[in-house]
């Protein structure tokens, strides 16, 4: 059924298609002349630079809440701010690492399979002792 991630929780971000995890470094986007990002490793084995830490209001990651994703290791946080491809990807956005947290930071799930909480997850997130 999956595990709820808490905020704060180091995670990886692995794309389905290619087994790449989401991955950055101390080098500069192409685009916008932040910090790259870009995808790395083999069925989804890569190193210390693919962790991302969750940032979050919270105690877990809500399925309907903004989040924002903090590089472990160089602190950026994960940002698209609407720098365009030209060729060989004509239109994509790019996708980079800010050093600072703003509007262009923030991320909310759209799509994907939503796993209802377990009985006892929502006990734990409402229950409170008198």
């Amino acid at each position: 059924r999956g595990t709820p991630v808490w905020c704060g929780q180091a995670i990886r971000l692995t794309h389905l298609g290619t087994g790449r995890n989401l991955h950055s470094h101390r080098f500069t986007s192409p685009l916008s002349g932040n910090q790259e990002v870009s995808a790395f490793g083999e069925a989804g084995e890569g190193d210390y630079l693919d962790d991302w830490t969750v940032v979050c209001s919270g105690t877990y990651w809500v399925r309907d809440d903004e989040v924002r994703f903090q590089h472990t290791s160089t602190d950026v946080f994960l940002s698209v701010t609407g720098e365009q491809y030209g060729r060989p990807i004509h239109g994509q956005k790019e996708v980079h690492g800010m050093a600072t947290s703003s509007q262009n930071n923030y991320w909310k799930v759209m799509e994907g399979i939503f796993m209802q909480p377990s009985e006892a997850f929502q006990m734990e997130q409402y229950h409170a002792e008198l």
